[in-house]
């Protein structure tokens, strides 16, 4: 079974689009989500995708994912299927040493949250910080997209302090 290992964090500043390699348009939503599964729409690009995600386990570093590259046209015909509330973001992609950074500008309601993720191969695989990475919020539900959508960062992300 596929595994997503993955940490996140928030960003502090914005030295990382100097960092980037590339830069895409991410608009995504969600047919189905609750209990920690999900089933999403994605559009990035020229491209679509549908990803199923179970569970997160180990405090949230890790959890199955299951994804399938589907034309743009089913895409926006699942959008339309989908429930309320979009994910719209630009990702930036940087390097790290030996890993990738993804760093995600989000807009609309979630306008002033970025946030950064990386890939590992293990939960205790070591990886470089770069300058840009502040704190750690993995396995926090509130910065999971799914989330988003249903309670924006608009609403609670200053009330934080974040």
């Amino acid at each position: 079974m596929p595994q997503e290992i993955e940490r996140k964090f928030l960003v502090l500043d914005d030295s990382f689009k100097e960092m980037a390699f590339a830069c895409s348009h991410i608009v995504q939503g969600y047919l189905t989500h609750g209990k920690g599964r999900s089933v999403r729409i994605r559009i990035r690009d020229d491209k679509a995708y549908l990803t199923i995600k179970g569970p997160s386990m180990h405090a949230g570093l890790s959890r199955y994912e299951w994804e399938k590259e589907i034309s743009v046209d089913d895409a926006l015909d699942l959008m339309k299927l989908s429930e309320p509330g979009r994910i719209d973001k630009h990702r930036y992609l940087v390097k790290s040493g030996e890993h990738i950074f993804e760093v995600d500008v989000f807009h609309g309601e979630n306008e002033g949250l970025v946030m950064a993720e990386v890939e590992l191969g293990s939960e205790d695989e070591p990886f470089e910080k770069p300058p840009f990475i502040g704190k750690e919020v993995t396995g926090d539900r509130r910065y999971y997209n799914s989330f988003l959508t249903q309670v924006p960062y608009s609403i609670w992300g200053k009330k934080q302090g974040e």
